[in-house]
């Protein structure tokens, strides 16, 4: 190895002090912070949404047929008050009935490609030590903004906010608990596209994920 380097010097010098040397280089910064408290999020009924067993006779033949809403209880617990989001992830992306509608999580797919249907997910009803009101965000909490409902898009990041009203501005407050309704309400696709000579389940998944702010 030493002896290679030495050989490399040498040729360097040879080429006189016409000869440069180009440095090439790139940064690799780590970031992050430890936060000082932790929040624990939690569902009711396990996070699980079972509409048992669905006669295909109960379902529309040409248009998506629609559930009545299920409400599942978010809560959230945090050792102190504490800045976060949640984000929701469509485990089954790419299998809802409306791929366009960013609010519309998939229901798996049949027989290796057919759309079993779509869902939605609502923040509604929260409750904290203080007021509080759905907002969320599109640029990963550079602005947010309040919306009707709690609709959980899976490209937006969901908080809470003490400011009331519709002017704005709005920030994430620091909370220490705070419980809503997710409220579910969803679609099954038309009867005539289903597999329905054998049993077909649902098969909707999502994840939501606690990011600290």
């Amino acid at each position: 190895m030493k002896a290679s380097f030495v050989t490399l010097v040498a040729v360097a010098l040879l080429g006189g002090t016409s000869c440069v040397l180009a440095a090439s280089s790139v940064d690799l910064t780590v970031k992050g912070s430890i936060t000082p408290s932790a929040c624990v999020p939690n569902l009711t009924q396990g996070g699980t949404v079972d509409y048992g067993k669905i006669p295909a006779r109960d379902l529309s033949v040409d248009t998506p047929t629609e559930f009545a809403p299920a409400t599942l209880q978010l809560s959230i617990d945090c050792e102190a008050p504490t800045l976060f989001a949640l984000n929701a992830k469509d485990n089954r992306f790419g299998s809802s009935l409306f791929p366009t509608l960013t609010w519309y999580y998939g229901l798996g797919y049949a027989s290796g490609n057919q759309k079993l249907g779509s869902y939605s997910l609502d923040l509604l009803n929260p409750v904290s030590d203080s007021a509080v009101f759905p907002i969320h965000s599109f640029d990963q909490g550079q602005s947010w903004s309040k919306f009707a409902g709690g609709m959980m898009r899976h490209t937006y990041w969901n908080s809470f906010s003490d400011t009331p009203g519709t002017g704005g501005p709005y920030f994430p407050k620091a909370l220490r608990t705070v419980t809503a309704d997710l409220q579910i309400i969803t679609f099954v696709a038309p009867a005539k596209d289903l597999p329905l000579r054998e049993e077909v389940p649902l098969d909707g998944s999502a994840s939501l994920d606690l990011l600290y702010l």
